[in-house]
């Protein structure tokens, strides 16, 4: 008996494209976050992060969960305080989607839209200092914090890599993923240069992020990217790294739907995009994983209808033929991501980030090395 919709977090399955990768290459093989009960990728630092809390007491039944979220970390945290009984207030901005809304509000979540721009023209600082404002000025609040929160890499460092790990029988060629906050590459990198040191991880980010270094200018994939490199990845551990553009990333992912039966999401896409390009030059027995971290229902007005799709003058979707060329003409956008890094240490003072983050990143990933 599962007692509890948390308990289903976790355990999600490694899923092959047979229809798009081709024998005489490396297996991709998809990290199927969908099948999440939050539906992403986002339950798992989620949960862990407010159950560390609770461990130490930052937060207490009728507690008050504040955090910035466009998407899947705030609704897995309003399905997980739906499920322990907590108020959860999520600060979105106007690129949020309308199902995105639609969920927050189904599990209880209050809602505020920050309009305000940052000095990037996104609008994740304005919404991380509000947040950090609210907290400050609500009784019993505890704020997640999933950009400066360590505990967010701890949480895949803990589960989603050694899952992969150990479905892989711990042999793995090359690693992708996608990068917002930086928890998923950033922990499962840690884990993956510890396990198998000669795989190859690979950061995917949409052009206009500035996470791998670059100009920040506008871009609609939806969760990825940052006008900063988040504290959570060490670049140090990764590879090289691919800059994707819009309409690669949304057509990888319509094509994707209807070529293997898979919905993912357009950072997903992009991701699967730059796996292929990886089993192109790898050989037969090797095995690219590629995060997908969430499905693609959430984008379908924009992803998947004839309107979103005329709305963005692409393609409804390639033939698999098409999509593994336009994957072999990838090229890296850094080869030593390192030297590029846009790390901002005067972030956490000038967004004000909460005494209690910095006190819970002191321990991260110190507990898991004793386990």
């Amino acid at each position: 008996m599962i007692r509890g919709i948390l308990e289903t977090i976790g355990r999600t399955p490694l899923i092959t494209i047979p229809n798009t990768n081709r024998a005489g290459e490396a297996q991709v093989l998809l990290k199927y976050e969908r099948f999440n009960p939050g539906g992403s990728v986002k339950d798992r630092p989620a949960l862990y992060i407010v159950e560390e809390a609770e461990r130490r007491g930052l937060l207490r039944p009728g507690g008050t969960i504040i955090e910035s979220s466009s998407g899947n970390f705030g609704i897995s945290l309003a399905m997980i305080g739906a499920a322990k009984g907590y108020r959860v207030l999520i600060l979105v901005d106007p690129k949020t989607t309308d199902a995105n809304l639609a969920l927050l509000h189904a599990f209880g979540a209050e809602i505020i839209v920050v309009t305000e721009q940052d000095d990037s023209g996104s609008y994740h600082k304005t919404r991380i200092a509000l947040a950090n404002k609210l907290a400050r000025e609500t009784a019993d609040a505890f704020r997640p914090d999933q950009c400066f929160n360590l505990l967010n890499g701890e949480a895949h460092f803990r589960s989603t890599a050694r899952e992969i790990m150990d479905a892989c029988s711990g042999k793995i060629s090359a690693f992708v993923a996608a990068v917002s906050t930086g928890g998923q590459l950033g922990g499962i990198s840690r884990y993956i240069r510890e396990k198998a040191p000669e795989a190859k991880i690979v950061g995917v980010d949409a052009i206009g992020s500035s996470i791998f270094g670059g100009e920040t200018n506008p871009y609609r994939i939806p969760g990825i990217g940052l006008s900063w490199t988040p504290t959570n990845l060490d670049l140090e551990l990764i590879d090289c790294a691919y800059k994707i553009p819009d309409d690669q990333a949304f057509l990888a992912a319509r094509t994707l739907a209807r070529h293997e039966g898979i919905l993912v999401g357009p950072s997903s896409g992009a991701c699967a995009l730059v796996a292929l390009k990886l089993a192109q030059e790898l050989l037969p027995g090797e095995r690219v994983v590629c995060m997908a971290s969430d499905g693609g229902e959430r984008y379908a007005s924009s992803l998947f209808s004839e309107d979103g799709t005329a709305r963005q003058g692409a393609a409804a979707s390639a033939d698999p033929e098409e999509l593994r060329g336009l994957a072999r003409r990838l090229e890296p956008w850094s080869v030593r991501p390192a030297e590029q890094a846009n790390y901002r240490p005067d972030l956490a003072e000038s967004l004000d980030v909460p005494e209690t983050t910095l006190r819970m990143n002191e321990t991260a990933y110190a507990e898991s090395a004793r386990r």
